[in-house]
């Protein structure tokens, strides 16, 4: 068996640009700027980019990367799959400034790549909830990073970015970057991601009660008193997000150090798709990066590339 890393999607330049097709265009080359399947025809003379295809239909000429994250990107389609290979494999994250030593691009290439790459890990805003009947969902808020502006107080964590994130049992998990810890708050979060038939487990924070109430059913931890698991029952615990979290806090502490709040959202997805696609659920690296790479269509960014001063900062790694 072939080494992940040295596999010729890697190394070769047409192996790259073959397997971005068969995974984009399954079932042959679709235009995407008017949908036409049949009246295509490839372009193979030397004066055509490689890959490159023409619509008989709109008369526009298309390549597998048009209406991707790497549409209009001149960084070789081989480098964007490495990329995306080891973002998906890593269990902690990626670095930009360590991606940009192992793809041979720059700084300021890297960081985009990765945050595009992010993006195709998010899931679509039409995603149904998680849980359900006989489900046990856990839910738990964590707080990270710095507010901009906002003094530290002698005590609390307004000063911090909250997280929101219920997970299934076994299953999967979803996080939410709220603005507030309040019952409102919590219960939209919640009541928009978790199924109603879901048993919800807390802890014994007042905010869930609500919610709770519209749920299968509610059982809480004391973890004020220092109780973890249900003394009577012990499958009453929050330990599966506790788990989750600590994944997050050592990726972005020990890797990413700082992200803004703008793009804290994406980190999330980031971390949200690797454990959505873990091992324990029979998913392995190579799985999950081809998952990461069905996710690329419709989800091109626009915002501007960064400026060097913007990204010669730890808040930008």
């Amino acid at each position: 068996m072939t080494p992940d890393l040295l596999k010729p999607i890697f190394t070769d330049e047409n192996a790259a640009r073959e397997h971005l097709e068969r995974s984009q265009w399954p079932n042959g080359p679709v235009c995407p700027h008017c949908g036409e399947r049949e009246r295509v025809t490839r372009l193979r003379g030397k004066a055509h980019r490689p890959g490159a295809v023409q619509c008989n239909n709109c008369r526009e000429q298309f390549t597998a990367t048009v209406g991707t994250v790497m549409e209009r990107s001149k960084i070789p389609v081989r480098k964007w799959l490495l990329a995306m290979h080891l973002l998906a494999a890593s269990k902690k994250g990626m670095s930009a400034h360590q991606l940009h030593r192992m793809l041979g691009v720059s700084y300021r290439a890297a960081w985009f790549m990765a945050h595009r790459i992010r993006e195709a890990m998010r899931d679509d805003d039409s995603a149904a909830p998680i849980g359900g009947f006989g489900y046990a969902v856990e839910a738990d808020e964590t707080f990270i990073g710095r507010k901009k502006g906002v003094p530290k107080p002698k005590g609390g964590t307004s000063h911090k970015h909250a997280v929101l994130s219920p997970v299934e049992r076994s299953g999967k998990v979803r996080s939410v970057h709220i603005d507030t810890l309040t019952t409102e708050e919590i219960g939209r979060v919640v009541g928009e991601n978790l199924a109603r038939e879901s048993w919800l487990m807390t802890d014994d924070a007042k905010h869930y009660d609500k919610i709770g109430q519209e749920m299968a059913g509610h059982s809480t931890v004391n973890h004020s008193a220092g109780e973890y698991v249900d003394p009577e029952d012990a499958t009453i615990h929050t330990n599966t997000i506790e788990g989750f979290f600590s994944i997050f806090k050592r990726g972005m502490k020990g890797i990413y150090q700082h992200c803004d709040e703008k793009h804290l959202h994406r980190y999330l997805a980031e971390f949200d798709f690797r454990y959505n696609n873990r091992i324990a659920l029979g998913v392995c690296d190579s799985e999950r990066a081809e998952t990461a790479l069905k996710g690329i269509r419709g989800k091109r960014l626009t915002y501007r590339r960064p400026s060097r001063a913007e990204v010669d900062t730890p808040a930008q790694a």
